[in-house]
């Protein structure tokens, strides 16, 4: 039958405080880092959850388990460091308050199966992966000949002909992680919104990909019998258990690893780094390619978002992704890849050096002298000129005293050419904050330890992630000064 809460959140603090009472009547034999999450779970409603689940239980049949309550112990098991379901089914038979926090009476708790279950409902599709099991063999990366590069794309469709084909088709809806998003949109990221926390008319967005490890090898067997008649390279179908995942290079660690590319939009102006959308891609998507299907899916996830800027490594830069930019309003903080060329002529006698500044015949790095944003261009004069003196120069190659002047127009190259330029303290200052993507993948990876998530399939990835990034924003909150379940409990006492 369908979930029934009556009681929503005041019946879930009720519970918490009547069996806080009889297994624990003296708070302060819990330590402090036990009551913040406490405290956490205790002021979070969760029973808006109850509502976005309904149409995933049957009208018919016994009583379920309340989704916010299976929710709240999943979170549970991600604050507590336990990855799996087996181990955290065994944690709450053992430990009351473990159980308690859930929302669950101690000697009344849901098994493993009820937990993958619960997945599954999560899970908007009928196959627990985004691929079939059974296609051609995957295309392996090439380990890059510099130490610290990314592997180069194994796909053959270029940045600008997966824009353009986005924009001609954008990403199907629904997703199979739709109301997963939902949830995380409605109970977290809502709310961090409305404690100020994120600016949802003029969002700073970072983007970086990041290695996760599913398994040591990749395991696939064979559909045909080529290999019974000699035939050991054939193309045919292979039946992979893992179909969303395969063989990447981790430039980090530099080694191959088999699992998934993270993709994640992170929120660079908050000062907790928050996570805003998450795409899993397969192991050997290069993160240009990545950022595009993390974009577009988040654009459909979250079309009132309105992003101001975007934060983005070398990886990302390519002229297809300025221009995308600059049409759409958003402002783009991409650092320069010199392997794909940075130092160009410039109206015959001036080169641009790696930081978009130009560079005399003389060999000279000219002065910055102000942009004119209104004209898309940028003002540079001659490091020697003096309007008192004129130019020092022993060859000037202006006679005006003010000097050589040169403006550097945005549309003759927007990948050089940036708004504030890249030499000013305001391009620094705003790339620094691109960091947070780093710190936010650390947070998913070391704290949350996502990778202990021995899982096979994406859904189960996603559901670990999803309820990761809800703990991340949980984490984020301000409580209050006293904690007041434990006040209550001393009252009692």
């Amino acid at each position: 039958m369908k979930p029934v809460n009556s009681g929503g959140h005041a019946a879930y603090q009720d519970h918490v405080l009547t069996l806080m009472r009889k297994y624990y009547p003296d708070p302060d034999m819990l330590p402090r880092s036990t009551w913040e999450i406490i405290d956490r779970f205790w002021h979070h409603d969760l029973s808006n959850v109850d509502i976005l689940m309904a149409d995933r239980y049957s009208v018919f049949g016994p009583p379920p388990r309340l989704p916010s309550c299976m929710l709240r112990s999943m979170l549970l098991a991600v604050e507590f460091k336990v990855a799996s379901f087996t181990d955290w089914a065994a944690q709450l038979k053992m430990n009351p308050l473990y159980a308690i926090l859930s929302g669950f009476a101690p000697d009344n708790i849901p098994g493993v199966g009820t937990f993958y279950d619960f997945n599954t409902r999560l899970w908007s599709s009928v196959s627990p992966n985004l691929s079939e099991h059974e296609h051609a063999p995957k295309s392996k990366v090439k380990k890059p000949s510099a130490k610290g590069a990314k592997a180069d794309p194994v796909d053959k469709v270029t940045v600008e002909d997966l824009l353009v084909l986005f924009d001609l088709d954008p990403p199907a809806s629904p997703q199979p992680y739709d109301r997963l998003f939902d949830i995380f949109y409605e109970n977290f990221l809502s709310v961090s919104v409305s404690k100020g926390l994120l600016n949802p008319d003029s969002l700073a967005l970072s983007g970086d990909g990041t290695p996760v490890v599913t398994s040591s090898l990749e395991r696939s067997r064979r559909t045909c019998d080529c290999k019974d008649k000699g035939i050991s390279d054939c193309q045919c179908t292979r039946y992979y258990s893992q179909p969303d995942c395969d063989i990447g290079w981790d430039s980090s660690r530099g080694c191959f690893y088999h699992g998934y590319d993270l993709y994640l939009l992170t929120s660079s102006d908050s000062e907790s780094d928050l996570p805003v959308f998450p795409l899993l891609n397969p192991a050997s998507m290069h993160d240009s390619h990545g950022f595009l299907h993390a974009w577009f899916n988040m654009k459909r996830c979250l079309p009132g978002l309105h992003v101001s800027k975007i934060l983005l490594d070398s990886a990302h830069d390519a002229m297809p992704l300025y221009e995308y930019f600059i049409k759409n309003g958003v402002v783009p903080f991409i650092d320069l890849n010199e392997k794909r060329g940075i130092k160009l002529k410039y109206k015959d006698d001036f080169t641009i050096g790696k930081d978009g500044v130009p560079v005399c015949l003389a060999g000279r790095k000219m002065n910055h002298d102000g942009c004119e944003a209104k004209k898309h261009r940028l003002k540079f004069r001659c490091p020697l000129a003096s309007r008192k003196y004129g130019c020092s120069c022993s060859e000037p190659c202006s006679d005006s005293k003010y000097g050589r002047t040169v403006h550097l127009q945005m549309k003759d190259n927007p990948r050089i050419f940036n708004i504030p330029p890249r030499d000013s303290d305001e391009w620094k200052q705003e790339y620094n904050a691109r960091t947070s993507s780093e710190r936010c993948n650390k947070r998913l990876k070391i704290d949350f330890a996502l990778e202990n998530g021995r899982h096979r399939s994406s859904k189960n990835w996603y559901c670990r992630l999803y309820c990761i990034m809800m703990c991340q924003h949980l984490d984020a909150w301000d409580l209050p000064y006293e904690s007041e379940l434990k006040n209550l409990l001393r009252q009692a006492a």
